[in-house]
C-alpha cells in the first residue's frame, strides 16, 4: 500500500507542477471489483494543458519511481487522458468532459480526498 501512496503523491505533485486543478483522489481499495486501488482525477483548462499535465505525470513518475504506465489513452484528442499504472489510474479532463462523466461519484462507497488548488 505504501507503493500506491508514493505513486499517488508523485502523480499529485506532477499535476500541481503544471497547474492542474480540482485534484481528487478516489480510494477504491475497499471496493470489490474496482479496477484499481485509486483514481487521481484532475482537470486542465485547454487541450494543451491536459497534454502538458499528462506529460508531467509520465515524466515525474518515471524519474522518481522508475515506473512506466501500462497504457495511456486519449493523447491527441486531449479532452480526457487516462494513464494506467495498474494500481492507480490518472484521469485528466477538460472541465466539461469531467462534469459529464462525473467519475468521482461513480463509486458511492469510495473515500474522496480533495486536494486544494495551488495559487
Amino acid at each position: 500500500m505504501n507503493q500506491t501512496k508514493d505513486l499517488v503523491d508523485a502523480i499529485v505533485s506532477s499535476i500541481q507542477e503544471k497547474k492542474g486543478e480540482d485534484i481528487t483522489i478516489v480510494d477504491l481499495s475497499r471496493i470489490d471489483g474496482a479496477i484499481a486501488n485509486s483514481f487521481v482525477i484532475c482537470q486542465g483548462n485547454s487541450p494543451t494543458q491536459v497534454e502538458a499535465i499528462a506529460g508531467s505525470v509520465s515524466d515525474m513518475v518515471r524519474e522518481q519511481l522508475h515506473e512506466k504506465p501500462c497504457n495511456v489513452i486519449g493523447l491527441g484528442n486531449d479532452q480526457w487522458v487516462a494513464i494506467d499504472y495498474t494500481d492507480v489510474i490518472v484521469h485528466i479532463f477538460q472541465p466539461e468532459i469531467r462534469c459529464f462523466y462525473d467519475l468521482e461519484n461513480l463509486w458511492e462507497d469510495a473515500n474522496l480526498t480533495h486536494v486544494p488548488n495551488q495559487d
